[in-house]
């Protein structure tokens, strides 16, 4: 028996209004993410990577409901979020926490590190005492040593020891999942290398389920067990990070896989991996929203909605060239029962 997915979302929506005219109606929608389905398991860390605009951030936003889907549901252990019956939406506030890209922003220039880390704790019923405890507890254990760093603002930090403030903060109400959204994209290289070493040992140590989404492939290879690739609102590709790396299906992941750096010099760039952008958020191509830049379109891929499709143990991909008598010239022969 399956266990059941520490957190899952089903077929969410999200689309943002483009208003215009003289009233300010909305005229059009950006269709954000379109039908986005996956399940986390407790104590794996999924990876999710695709170009700007894919979709990664508003889904990452969904799922701690600063931004609430237009359709779809997002489940807690099996419980539907924020409905009657269903989970809190101050409980799993307290399970879900978040850590943003931008690490000054993400913190209040009025408030003290330690006041900062101990705010959330405070807000949920934690007495003063026992909130400023966990704080100069979870400043220690993120590196900042409490006597020295607990007193300052965030403009007296680096921009690293901004980012471990913010990885405490997002303990302090002692979660289940944090989702890390391009947390160490800021940072340079050795500061990044501390930090996603550091988000290691507190994944061991509390438990915890990763969600990490950043640009960098080297870095979610390193951080995640399963990937999951987005483009344009969709999910293009999902699976374990071994087969997704070494045997990539969809061809949207190929091309951002090859675009990744290499330390050979025989492996050198010749071709851009891609050409042209994508296509208009605001009103998507019919069928695979790839096939514009995809060189092995046909007719076929403009045609209905593709869905994922069992490409392997665990590997899922929405590409026709994998699924049986799908019309593709490439599609796979074999009839799958």
């Amino acid at each position: 028996m399956t266990a059941t997915p520490i957190l899952e979302a089903r077929q969410l929506v999200k689309r943002f209004p483009v208003k215009g005219g003289l009233l300010g109606k909305a005229r059009s929608w950006v269709h954000a993410v379109d039908d986005v389905s996956f399940a986390i398991a407790a104590g794996e860390s999924l990876g999710v990577v695709g170009e700007s605009g894919c979709g990664k951030s508003t889904t990452a936003r969904l799922l701690v409901h600063l931004l609430e889907p237009d359709a779809g549901t997002i489940l807690l252990d099996g419980r539907p979020i924020g409905v009657t019956n269903g989970v809190p939406l101050t409980q799993a506030r307290r399970q879900i926490q978040m850590v943003f890209q931008d690490s000054f922003a993400s913190l209040n220039p009025r408030l003290t590190v330690e006041a900062s880390v101990a705010f959330g704790p405070r807000v949920h019923g934690v007495s003063q005492r026992e909130a400023t405890e966990r704080a100069r507890s979870l400043l220690a254990r993120v590196g900042l040593e409490p006597d020295r760093f607990a007193g300052r603002y965030p403009h007296e930090l680096s921009g690293g020891q901004r980012q471990r403030v913010n990885i405490a903060r997002a303990l302090a109400l002692q979660p289940r999942v944090v989702i890390l959204d391009e947390a160490v994209s800021a940072l340079d290289k050795s500061v990044e290398a501390q930090v996603l070493n550091l988000l290691l040992d507190l994944k061991a140590e509390f438990g915890l389920t990763y969600v990490f989404i950043s640009h960098d492939l080297n870095v979610v290879r390193y951080m995640s067990d399963r990937v999951m690739v987005m483009y344009l609102g969709k999910i293009a590709e999902l699976g374990p990070v071994a087969s997704i790396y070494d045997d990539a299906r969809h061809p949207y992941t190929r091309a951002l896989l090859s675009a990744m750096p290499s330390m050979n010099p025989r492996r050198r760039t010749t071709q851009a991996p891609l050409a042209g952008d994508p296509p208009n958020p605001i009103d998507p191509p019919p069928g695979c929203r790839f096939k514009a830049r995809c060189r092995h379109a046909e007719e076929v891929c403009g045609q209905g909605d593709i869905q994922l499709y069992a490409a392997g143990e665990a590997h899922r991909v929405a590409c026709l060239m994998d699924q049986p008598r799908a019309g593709h010239s490439h599609s796979a022969k074999a009839v799958v029962p």
